[in-house]
């Protein structure tokens, strides 16, 4: 069983910074392609940023130059580093991971999963 935990959401006034933390558990054996996305109330889920095994990144243009994507891969961890929020950057963020699991001593598992979601919210 994979499980992947977001936290570092919170409250914090437009012009401040957040750190997403993201961490994966469970009998791994190999994490590829790590993502955050986010989806603001009423609207749809949208990427925001994804970094592969070689910690290539990817970002959408709304948040360019403004969050910063990493991972830790000895930690199994992905953050995702927050600066000069808006309050459209408001919404529950969730972190997604392609991950190779170990179903039994011969049987692997890849499949995409996700976690349960942090909530940001930015006053103006």
């Amino acid at each position: 069983q994979v499980q992947l935990v977001e936290s570092g959401g919170g409250l914090v006034q437009a012009g401040g910074s957040l750190r997403l933390s993201c961490v994966v558990s469970g009998s791994i054996v190999r994490v590829n392609v790590m993502g955050w996305y986010r989806q603001a109330p009423g609207k749809q889920r949208e990427l925001v940023a994804t970094i592969g095994s070689t910690s290539s990144t990817n970002y959408a243009d709304s948040v360019k130059g403004r969050f910063t994507i990493s991972r830790d891969n000895a930690k199994n961890t992905v953050y995702l580093q927050m600066s000069s929020l808006t309050p459209e950057d408001t919404a529950v963020y969730y972190c997604s991971g392609n991950i190779v699991s170990k179903m039994s001593e011969t049987t692997m598992k890849i499949m995409d999963y996700w976690g349960k979601g942090t909530l940001v919210t930015v006053s103006s």
